[in-house]
């Protein structure tokens, strides 16, 4: 018999409840007239909002690209994704609050989330989302890696699912399934709908979703919300196809 998860807050990501397309946004790698021209596309999309922020830390560069985008699509959700609580904003309209359960570095298990606290001690306007946050093996080395020193999980549907199970008995409210910037491979069907058996919270999932059929596939196996990134960056006019195909 599944054991009884702890009680966790009710539903609190800003973003549309049924669910759709997430477009991140890369301070990184991306001017606030990038950032401005994207929120603008994405506006007149079926979006339900933007992350913001990478795994390499460019926070000096948040607060303009955040007011470019709330310049671009005006009611549009704005949320962090943040590489270390030294980079939290206040500008944004919540943060998800990662804990890396696919590493084993303590430095992201509770190192950051311990240091994350004066700033939401000064700032209880700003929502912190717990998010049990999953790197999957997607083909190649990716930046997460790289800043977290951390191995992605096998794309196995049972050591996921354990994973996710894991968050929820922890009390964690959201879960993000990340295959990795520009990864070979996105997160399968398979490993989606396990994740989704194993959570009642909501689910995203992200990297090397590129086209409108791996959307509608992700979103079909279980994903509440599907998260975009470089391709947006490579081709800012696919923004409208896969919104409609997530949405659909």
């Amino acid at each position: 018999m599944r054991s009884q998860a702890p009680a966790r807050p009710p539903f609190d990501l800003p973003f549309d409840r049924h669910g759709g397309l997430i477009v991140l946004v890369d301070p990184g790698r991306s001017t606030p007239a990038d950032a401005l021209g994207l929120a603008a596309r994405a506006a007149t999309s079926e979006v339900c909002g933007f992350l913001i922020g990478d795994s390499l830390g460019n926070g000096a560069r948040l607060s303009a690209h955040v007011a470019a985008i709330r310049a671009g699509a005006p009611g549009l959700p704005v949320v962090q994704f943040p590489a270390s609580a030294a980079e939290l904003s206040a500008d944004v309209d919540a943060v998800l609050f990662l804990v890396l359960l696919s590493g084993r570095n303590p430095h992201y298990l509770v190192d950051e989330q311990v240091r994350a606290v004066p700033f939401f001690d000064r700032h209880p306007e700003v929502r912190a989302i717990s998010t049990a946050y999953l790197l999957v093996d997607g083909g190649r080395p990716s930046s997460v890696e790289e800043a977290s020193g951390t191995q992605p999980l096998p794309a196995d549907a049972a050591v996921i699912a354990a994973h996710v199970r894991a968050g929820q008995l922890m009390g964690m409210h959201a879960t993000y399934l990340e295959a990795g910037s520009g990864a070979v491979a996105p997160v399968g069907a398979r490993v989606i709908a396990a994740a989704r058996e194993a959570t009642d919270g909501p689910l995203l999932v992200g990297g090397g979703i590129t086209t409108a059929a791996a959307a509608r596939a992700a979103r079909w196996a279980g994903a509440d919300y599907v998260v975009v990134g470089t391709l947006f960056e490579r081709a800012p006019a696919a923004v409208q196809s896969l919104a409609r195909a997530a949405r659909a």
